[in-house]
């Protein structure tokens, strides 16, 4: 069945963000052969690229939202512009990215516009011949799953768990053709004011995204603890992430927290470091492709659950990996 299906491409520090090309892979394929593909960028200027990269990997309509008010997110300003999206391009679907702001559009899009909402997906199943899809989401922290379908009738919203779903590629080695147009929107009589944004994150890949995480708990015993598993962290290409229980002594930042009450990853390879695994902390954590546990404690409920485990000293293992690791590239 043909559909017309249109992504939220979201953007961060100017660039397009992984899980918006995870969305266009996800629209391909729900809207068929026959089906058509738009995306929404909000902006404040320089997203000519994105609308290029956007219609190389198979969306058919760029609308460009570009205003100065949409230069720092609020949620009512694009809110606004994604119920202009909807309003101008009438989709059966409209997909998001998982993340803080995703996570805060989409139920204000689905309440606005009557429709309906699954939120976390982690993969897509149409139905072979049939109008009927199914969404698989995460239940209990990922003890279980379920597979949820819309009613016909409405729009469907559907937000897209990160690092779960393929990218789309290039269609085509020579380019393809597509439409770029710009989209009027209102600006709505309240809006939240942002006065600035504070980021305390460390390194320039997002947690969320990231395709290999080295992350630290309790045992890295300080702040200074952390320095191992960031220089693992940069040789390998990946993020830092942190156990709540790291972040409670003050060891770093929260933004860097796993878990139930922390962010959700599911990279190809995570490395835990001096974690212990309390179950809060596998709920952020336990999708991931490949776990590989460091701990001195073999008793350690983490090596339950891990790929590969090793019992030693983190601060003994991890500059032996980085070496490694280092060696490795250097030979390569």
């Amino acid at each position: 069945m043909s559909r017309t299906i249109l992504i939220y491409a979201e953007r961060r520090d100017g660039a397009l963000r992984r899980v918006a090309l995870e969305a266009l892979g996800a629209a391909r394929l729900l809207a068929g052969e026959d089906g058509a593909v738009h995306a929404v960028i909000a902006c404040s200027g320089g997203a000519a690229e994105d609308a290029d990269a956007l219609i190389a990997r198979g969306a058919d309509v760029v609308h460009i939202a570009d205003d100065p008010v949409l230069l720092s997110y609020a949620p009512e300003t694009y809110a606004a512009v994604l119920g202009a999206a909807m309003a101008t391009v009438q989709p059966d679907a409209l997909l998001l990215g998982h993340t803080a702001a995703g996570r805060e559009l989409a139920p204000r899009v689905a309440a606005a516009r009557g429709a309906g909402h699954i939120a976390d997906v982690i993969a897509i199943e149409p139905a072979e011949g049939g109008d009927s899809v199914g969404f698989i989401r995460p239940l209990y922290a990922g003890k279980a799953f379920e597979r949820r379908c819309f009613e016909p009738g409405h729009p469907w919203i559907v937000t897209v768990r990160p690092n779960n779903l393929p990218p789309a590629e290039p269609l085509e080695a020579g380019g393809r053709s597509g439409t770029v147009t710009g989209l009027a929107f209102t600006v709505p009589p309240l809006v939240t004011a942002v006065r600035g944004v504070v980021r305390r994150t460390a390194g320039g890949i997002d947690l969320a995204e990231a395709d290999i995480v080295v992350s630290g708990g309790r045992g890295v015993r300080s702040a200074a603890g952390f320095e191992p598993l960031q220089a693992l962290a940069t040789a390998l290409g990946g993020a830092v992430g942190a156990s709540r229980a790291a972040c409670d002594a003050g060891y770093c930042d929260y933004a860097l927290q796993i878990g139930q009450t922390g962010k959700v990853v599911t990279p190809q390879l995570y490395i835990a470091c001096g974690i212990s695994g309390a179950i809060q902390h596998l709920a952020g954590m336990s999708q991931s492709r490949t776990i590989v546990a460091i701990n001195k404690d073999p008793d350690a409920p983490i090596f339950g659950i891990a790929d590969y485990g090793i019992v030693g000293d983190l601060f003994e293992v991890v500059p032996m990996l980085t070496a490694e690791v280092l060696r490795t590239r250097s030979a390569g």
